[in-house]
């Protein structure tokens, strides 16, 4: 069974950096999109980064410039380093693996930027 971990939210001072993790387990992952989407409170959920299976990337405009993604096929993990966080970054951000039409997401983790 798939499972998906995010960790690494917290809360941030504007202009600050925080890396999200997620973690996928029940089974081989790497031919496969990862990525992380968010969304803010009374806001639809919006995707933030993906990464193909190839190394192909994908940034919301919003985020282009400060967010970057990454993964690490050795051990089915994809990361995003988040820099120069903005208040309008606050949101719970969630973990998505894609395989074909199937999309399985993690629980999430909440992202707060606030002086």
């Amino acid at each position: 069974q798939v499972q998906l971990v995010e960790s690494g939210g917290g809360l941030v001072q504007p202009g600050g950096s925080l890396r999200l993790s997620c973690a996928a387990s029940g089974g081989i992952f790497r031919f496969y999109t990862m990525g992380w989407s968010r969304q803010a409170p009374g806001k639809q959920r919006e995707l933030v980064a993906h990464i193909t299976g190839d190394g192909s990337l994908n940034y919301a405009d919003s985020v282009k410039g400060r967010f970057t993604i990454s993964r690490d096929n050795a051990k089915d993990t994809v990361y995003l380093q988040m820099n120069s966080l903005k208040p309008e970054d606050t949101a719970v951000y969630y973990c998505k693996l894609t395989i074909a039409t199937l999309s399985y997401w993690g629980q999430g983790t909440q992202v707060t930027v606030s002086s």
